[in-house]
């Protein structure tokens, strides 16, 4: 089947399967391969994206549904010239990253988690993110990224 999806600005159309997912779309078909694959059941949020500005694990929709919808990626969030998109500068001055896995669907969580609540709390980060997991940090420089974020003004593209 057909589809055209706009993905981080650019939109294009290609034949892709009935079933296939759309993390398998944005990595294999257009070739963003920053969106990570981690458990295939929902659980761990490393394929989260923003579907129409809204986070959604990309493992768990179809590419087919995405059809005429605008995606961005941990690509699309940095500007054209390389400048990062201030989440992405907040977990860099913060180091709320260390493997780095988890870190492209944590900050696509943040981006939609920040377009809700602009001034949040510790521990309505900690909640926000619940579904994306970190095996490496212990979180608390992830939230501390979060909450840098915020208080910088952070939108979404």
């Amino acid at each position: 089947m057909q589809v055209t999806v706009t993905v981080n600005g650019t939109t294009e159309t290609h034949d892709v399967e009935p079933r296939m997912l759309l993390v398998q779309y944005l990595r294999e078909v257009r070739g963003l391969t920053g969106t990570n694959v981690g458990c295939d059941t929902t659980s761990c949020g490393a394929c989260t994206v923003l579907l129409n500005g809204e986070s959604v694990k990309s493992c768990t929709v179809l590419a087919a549904q995405a059809d005429g919808q605008e995606i961005t990626t941990i690509e699309g969030m940095a500007a054209p010239d390389g400048t990062l998109h201030p989440i992405q500068e907040a977990f860099r001055e913060h180091h709320g990253l260390q493997c780095g896995f988890c870190t492209p669907g944590m900050v696509m969580a943040i981006a939609s988690f920040l377009k809700e609540h602009p001034d949040p709390t510790e521990a309505e980060v900690r909640a926000g993110l619940e579904g994306n997991l970190c095996r490496c940090t212990g979180y608390h420089n992830i939230v501390q990224a979060a909450l840098a974020a915020a208080r910088s003004g952070a939108l979404v593209p």
